[in-house]
Protein backbone atom coordinates (compact mmCIF):
# COMPACT_ATOMS: atom_id res chain seq x y z
CA UNK A 1 0.00 0.00 0.00
CA UNK A 2 1.40 3.16 -1.10
CA UNK A 3 2.31 6.01 1.24
CA UNK A 4 0.07 8.99 1.47
CA UNK A 5 0.53 12.07 -0.15
CA UNK A 6 2.27 14.94 1.78
CA UNK A 7 -0.14 18.11 2.50
CA UNK A 8 -0.13 21.56 3.30
CA UNK A 9 0.42 20.53 7.24
CA UNK A 10 3.58 19.06 6.27
CA UNK A 11 4.69 22.54 5.12
CA UNK A 12 4.49 23.96 8.86
CA UNK A 13 8.35 24.51 10.38
CA UNK A 14 11.27 24.77 9.13
CA UNK A 15 10.99 28.35 8.84
CA UNK A 16 13.79 31.47 8.15
CA UNK A 17 16.13 33.01 10.57
CA UNK A 18 16.50 36.17 9.23
CA UNK A 19 19.07 39.20 10.70
CA UNK A 20 17.69 42.64 10.98
CA UNK A 21 19.78 44.94 8.83
CA UNK A 22 18.56 48.47 9.50
CA UNK A 23 16.48 48.32 12.94
CA UNK A 24 19.39 47.32 14.59
CA UNK A 25 20.76 48.83 18.11
CA UNK A 26 24.16 51.08 18.19
CA UNK A 27 25.69 48.77 20.39
CA UNK A 28 26.62 46.30 18.10
CA UNK A 29 24.82 43.12 18.41
CA UNK A 30 22.68 41.51 16.18
CA UNK A 31 18.74 40.88 16.32
CA UNK A 32 17.92 37.88 14.43
CA UNK A 33 13.67 37.72 13.57
CA UNK A 34 12.50 33.98 13.50
CA UNK A 35 10.01 34.29 10.53
CA UNK A 36 7.03 32.45 11.21
CA UNK A 37 5.00 34.44 8.69
CA UNK A 38 6.54 31.43 6.62
CA UNK A 39 3.97 28.73 7.66
CA UNK A 40 1.23 28.03 5.78
CA UNK A 41 -1.68 30.30 7.09
CA UNK A 42 1.39 32.70 8.02
CA UNK A 43 1.72 32.26 11.85
CA UNK A 44 3.50 30.91 14.48
CA UNK A 45 -0.17 28.95 15.68
CA UNK A 46 0.28 26.71 12.61
CA UNK A 47 2.57 24.71 15.19
CA UNK A 48 0.44 25.08 17.98
CA UNK A 49 -2.70 24.02 15.98
CA UNK A 50 -1.19 21.26 14.80
CA UNK A 51 0.27 20.31 17.98
CA UNK A 52 -3.42 20.11 20.02
CA UNK A 53 -5.39 18.19 17.59
CA UNK A 54 -2.61 15.59 17.29
CA UNK A 55 -1.94 15.29 20.80
CA UNK A 56 -6.22 14.89 21.00
CA UNK A 57 -5.64 12.57 18.37
CA UNK A 58 -2.99 10.56 19.79
CA UNK A 59 -5.48 9.86 23.20
CA UNK A 60 -8.36 9.51 21.53
CA UNK A 61 -10.20 12.90 23.19
CA UNK A 62 -10.13 13.37 19.63
CA UNK A 63 -11.66 10.56 17.29
CA UNK A 64 -12.95 10.14 14.17
CA UNK A 65 -16.24 12.08 13.02
CA UNK A 66 -15.73 14.08 16.56
CA UNK A 67 -15.40 18.48 16.06
CA UNK A 68 -13.34 20.66 17.70
CA UNK A 69 -13.90 23.65 19.89
CA UNK A 70 -11.81 26.53 20.61
CA UNK A 71 -11.69 29.85 21.81
CA UNK A 72 -9.05 32.76 20.35
CA UNK A 73 -8.32 36.09 19.32
CA UNK A 74 -7.91 35.17 15.52
CA UNK A 75 -4.25 33.73 14.73
CA UNK A 76 -4.79 29.94 16.70
CA UNK A 77 -8.37 29.80 15.12
CA UNK A 78 -7.56 30.43 11.83
CA UNK A 79 -4.40 27.48 12.34
CA UNK A 80 -7.21 25.04 13.72
CA UNK A 81 -9.39 25.68 10.77
CA UNK A 82 -6.50 24.70 8.72
CA UNK A 83 -5.74 21.89 10.48
CA UNK A 84 -9.09 20.93 11.02
CA UNK A 85 -9.88 21.22 7.09
CA UNK A 86 -7.14 19.04 6.18
CA UNK A 87 -7.88 16.67 8.81
CA UNK A 88 -11.73 16.58 8.06
CA UNK A 89 -13.30 17.76 11.29
CA UNK A 90 -15.91 20.14 11.66
CA UNK A 91 -14.41 23.64 13.48
CA UNK A 92 -16.55 25.76 16.20
CA UNK A 93 -14.79 29.01 16.74
CA UNK A 94 -15.76 31.32 19.73
CA UNK A 95 -14.22 34.86 18.82
CA UNK A 96 -14.45 38.78 19.09
CA UNK A 97 -15.30 41.76 16.74
CA UNK A 98 -12.07 43.17 19.04
CA UNK A 99 -10.14 41.16 15.99
CA UNK A 100 -9.03 41.70 12.60
CA UNK A 101 -11.94 41.10 10.02
CA UNK A 102 -9.19 39.31 8.03
CA UNK A 103 -8.68 36.67 10.51
CA UNK A 104 -12.51 36.33 11.22
CA UNK A 105 -13.28 35.88 7.53
CA UNK A 106 -10.18 33.47 6.80
CA UNK A 107 -11.69 31.04 9.59
CA UNK A 108 -14.80 31.23 7.71
CA UNK A 109 -13.05 30.88 4.51
CA UNK A 110 -11.13 27.28 5.67
CA UNK A 111 -14.72 25.97 6.86
CA UNK A 112 -14.77 27.11 10.61
CA UNK A 113 -18.08 27.92 12.28
CA UNK A 114 -17.88 31.39 14.39
CA UNK A 115 -19.20 32.65 17.23
CA UNK A 116 -18.92 36.30 17.77
CA UNK A 117 -18.56 37.93 21.45
CA UNK A 118 -19.15 41.33 21.31
CA UNK A 119 -15.86 43.68 22.84
CA UNK A 120 -15.87 46.87 24.57
CA UNK A 121 -14.78 49.65 22.45
CA UNK A 122 -12.79 47.16 20.81
CA UNK A 123 -10.41 46.33 22.85
CA UNK A 124 -8.75 43.08 24.49
CA UNK A 125 -9.79 42.56 28.01
CA UNK A 126 -9.50 39.73 30.98
CA UNK A 127 -13.50 39.90 30.77
CA UNK A 128 -13.85 39.39 27.06
CA UNK A 129 -11.10 36.37 27.32
CA UNK A 130 -13.12 34.83 30.12
CA UNK A 131 -16.56 35.28 28.02
CA UNK A 132 -14.89 33.72 25.17
CA UNK A 133 -13.85 30.89 27.08
CA UNK A 134 -17.20 30.46 28.64
CA UNK A 135 -19.06 30.40 25.56
CA UNK A 136 -16.89 27.41 23.81
CA UNK A 137 -17.19 25.70 27.36
CA UNK A 138 -20.33 25.56 26.70
CA UNK A 139 -20.53 24.72 22.49
CA UNK A 140 -17.94 21.76 24.14
CA UNK A 141 -20.45 20.09 26.12
CA UNK A 142 -22.49 18.96 22.56
CA UNK A 143 -21.51 14.89 22.30
CA UNK A 144 -18.44 14.50 19.98
CA UNK A 145 -17.14 17.68 20.72
CA UNK A 146 -13.27 18.27 21.99
CA UNK A 147 -12.14 22.00 22.86
CA UNK A 148 -8.45 22.20 22.88
CA UNK A 149 -8.88 24.96 25.75
CA UNK A 150 -5.44 27.01 24.36
CA UNK A 151 -4.97 28.39 27.72
CA UNK A 152 -4.74 25.11 29.45
CA UNK A 153 -3.14 22.79 26.64
CA UNK A 154 0.30 21.71 27.57
CA UNK A 155 0.50 20.19 24.26
CA UNK A 156 1.84 23.08 22.49
CA UNK A 157 5.28 23.22 25.11
CA UNK A 158 6.61 19.82 23.57
CA UNK A 159 6.02 21.64 20.12
CA UNK A 160 7.65 24.25 20.42
CA UNK A 161 10.69 22.44 21.28
CA UNK A 162 11.01 22.03 17.36
CA UNK A 163 11.33 26.21 16.56
CA UNK A 164 13.79 25.91 19.42
CA UNK A 165 15.92 23.62 17.51
CA UNK A 166 15.88 25.01 14.04
CA UNK A 167 16.71 28.43 15.91
CA UNK A 168 19.80 26.64 17.54
CA UNK A 169 20.99 25.67 13.99
CA UNK A 170 20.17 28.50 12.28
CA UNK A 171 21.87 30.76 14.75
CA UNK A 172 24.80 28.70 14.59
CA UNK A 173 24.46 28.13 18.50
CA UNK A 174 24.72 31.13 19.26
CA UNK A 175 21.48 32.72 20.90
CA UNK A 176 22.28 34.89 24.08
CA UNK A 177 18.49 36.57 24.58
CA UNK A 178 15.80 34.97 23.55
CA UNK A 179 12.85 37.30 23.41
CA UNK A 180 8.62 36.35 23.03
CA UNK A 181 5.66 38.02 23.80
CA UNK A 182 2.98 35.85 26.25
CA UNK A 183 -0.35 34.67 24.97
CA UNK A 184 -0.44 31.40 26.30
CA UNK A 185 2.54 31.30 27.46
CA UNK A 186 3.37 28.22 25.36
CA UNK A 187 5.82 29.77 23.15
CA UNK A 188 7.89 31.19 25.23
CA UNK A 189 8.17 28.11 27.69
CA UNK A 190 8.38 25.75 25.19
CA UNK A 191 11.15 27.32 23.13
CA UNK A 192 12.90 28.93 26.27
CA UNK A 193 13.46 25.90 28.08
CA UNK A 194 14.76 23.88 24.75
CA UNK A 195 16.91 26.81 24.19
CA UNK A 196 18.58 26.75 27.96
CA UNK A 197 18.76 23.02 27.21
CA UNK A 198 21.40 23.82 24.62
CA UNK A 199 23.25 26.31 26.71
CA UNK A 200 21.86 27.17 30.36
CA UNK A 201 22.94 31.00 30.28
CA UNK A 202 20.22 31.76 27.22
CA UNK A 203 18.14 34.36 28.99
CA UNK A 204 14.43 34.79 28.37
CA UNK A 205 12.50 37.49 28.09
CA UNK A 206 9.09 38.06 28.42
CA UNK A 207 6.79 40.57 26.81
CA UNK A 208 3.14 41.85 27.82
CA UNK A 209 1.65 45.02 26.65
CA UNK A 210 2.33 48.03 29.11
CA UNK A 211 -1.71 48.48 29.41
CA UNK A 212 -2.08 45.41 31.05
CA UNK A 213 1.03 44.06 32.70
CA UNK A 214 -0.36 41.24 34.86
CA UNK A 215 2.92 39.83 34.33
CA UNK A 216 4.51 42.61 36.23
CA UNK A 217 2.42 43.05 38.78
CA UNK A 218 0.67 46.06 36.98
CA UNK A 219 -3.42 45.73 37.04
CA UNK A 220 -5.39 44.79 34.23
CA UNK A 221 -6.53 46.92 31.07
CA UNK A 222 -7.75 46.85 27.76
CA UNK A 223 -4.62 46.97 24.56
CA UNK A 224 -5.14 46.41 20.63
CA UNK A 225 -1.85 43.90 20.99
CA UNK A 226 -3.90 41.04 19.25
CA UNK A 227 -2.99 37.51 20.44
CA UNK A 228 -1.10 38.34 23.62
CA UNK A 229 -2.04 40.15 27.19
CA UNK A 230 -5.22 37.80 28.39
CA UNK A 231 -5.49 40.15 31.14
CA UNK A 232 -5.03 38.03 34.00
CA UNK A 233 -1.83 35.80 34.43
CA UNK A 234 -2.41 32.60 32.31
CA UNK A 235 -2.42 29.13 33.53
CA UNK A 236 0.50 28.46 31.61
CA UNK A 237 2.73 31.19 32.50
CA UNK A 238 5.60 30.07 35.11
CA UNK A 239 7.36 32.74 36.64
CA UNK A 240 10.86 30.51 35.87
CA UNK A 241 10.24 30.80 32.36
CA UNK A 242 11.41 34.45 32.00
CA UNK A 243 14.77 36.17 33.10
CA UNK A 244 12.76 39.43 32.56
CA UNK A 245 9.54 40.88 31.66
CA UNK A 246 9.23 43.75 29.25
CA UNK A 247 5.98 45.98 28.98
CA UNK A 248 5.31 47.45 25.06
CA UNK A 249 2.52 49.79 24.89
CA UNK A 250 0.32 48.92 21.75
CA UNK A 251 1.61 52.47 20.19
CA UNK A 252 4.75 51.55 19.67
CA UNK A 253 4.09 47.82 18.47
CA UNK A 254 2.24 49.52 16.13
CA UNK A 255 4.82 51.88 14.84
CA UNK A 256 7.44 49.66 15.12
CA UNK A 257 5.40 47.02 12.65
CA UNK A 258 5.19 50.23 10.32
CA UNK A 259 8.59 50.57 10.70
CA UNK A 260 9.73 46.76 10.12
CA UNK A 261 7.70 46.96 6.65
CA UNK A 262 9.16 49.80 5.49
CA UNK A 263 12.74 49.78 6.52
CA UNK A 264 13.35 45.84 6.17
CA UNK A 265 10.45 44.82 4.04
CA UNK A 266 8.93 42.64 6.73
CA UNK A 267 5.15 43.26 6.87
CA UNK A 268 4.04 41.46 10.53
CA UNK A 269 1.39 41.93 13.36
CA UNK A 270 1.30 44.29 16.35
CA UNK A 271 2.83 41.41 18.39
CA UNK A 272 5.67 41.24 16.11
CA UNK A 273 5.85 45.28 16.81
CA UNK A 274 6.18 44.73 20.19
CA UNK A 275 9.13 41.54 19.92
CA UNK A 276 11.21 44.09 18.08
CA UNK A 277 10.72 47.00 20.26
CA UNK A 278 11.76 44.51 23.22
CA UNK A 279 14.59 43.02 21.73
CA UNK A 280 15.95 46.47 20.15
CA UNK A 281 16.14 47.75 23.91
CA UNK A 282 18.20 44.39 25.18
CA UNK A 283 20.62 44.23 22.42
CA UNK A 284 21.60 47.99 23.27
CA UNK A 285 22.59 46.44 26.49
CA UNK A 286 24.84 43.63 25.03
CA UNK A 287 28.85 43.52 23.55
CA UNK A 288 29.03 43.48 20.21
CA UNK A 289 28.47 40.46 18.44
CA UNK A 290 25.73 39.58 20.70
CA UNK A 291 22.78 37.55 19.59
CA UNK A 292 19.18 38.48 20.52
CA UNK A 293 16.58 36.17 18.53
CA UNK A 294 12.77 36.95 18.68
CA UNK A 295 10.27 36.10 16.40
CA UNK A 296 7.60 37.77 13.75
CA UNK A 297 5.08 35.39 14.68
CA UNK A 298 2.29 36.00 11.92
CA UNK A 299 2.21 38.38 8.95
CA UNK A 300 0.90 42.19 8.45
CA UNK A 301 -1.57 40.81 5.90
CA UNK A 302 -4.14 39.91 8.91
CA UNK A 303 -4.02 43.02 10.46
CA UNK A 304 -4.70 45.31 7.16
CA UNK A 305 -8.18 46.64 8.05
CA UNK A 306 -7.72 47.31 11.63
CA UNK A 307 -8.03 50.82 12.81
CA UNK A 308 -4.40 51.66 14.27
CA UNK A 309 -2.79 50.35 11.69
CA UNK A 310 -4.98 52.44 9.19
CA UNK A 311 -4.56 55.47 11.52
CA UNK A 312 -0.79 55.23 11.88
CA UNK A 313 -0.61 54.64 8.22
CA UNK A 314 -2.79 58.17 7.64
CA UNK A 315 -0.07 59.69 9.63
CA UNK A 316 2.63 58.46 7.90
CA UNK A 317 1.34 59.54 4.66
CA UNK A 318 0.69 63.25 6.49
CA UNK A 319 3.97 63.31 7.39
CA UNK A 320 5.75 62.17 3.83
CA UNK A 321 3.61 65.12 2.22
Amino acid sequence: MSAQPPSILDRIGNTSLLALRHVVPESGARILLKLESENPTGSMKDRMALAMVEAAEADGRLRPGGSVVEYTGGSTGVSLSLVCAVKGYPLHIVTSDAFSREKLDHMEALGARLEIIASDSGGMTEQLTRDMVAAAQAIAEEPGSHLTDQLNNTAPIAGYHRMATEIWAQADGQVDVFVQSVGTGGSLRGVGEALRLYNAKTRVVAVEPSESAVLSGGPSGSHKIEGVGAGFVVPLWREEAADRIESVSTGEAVAMAVRLAREEGLFAGTSTGGNVVAALRLAEQLEPGATVVTIMCDSGMKYLSTELLQAELASRRVSDA
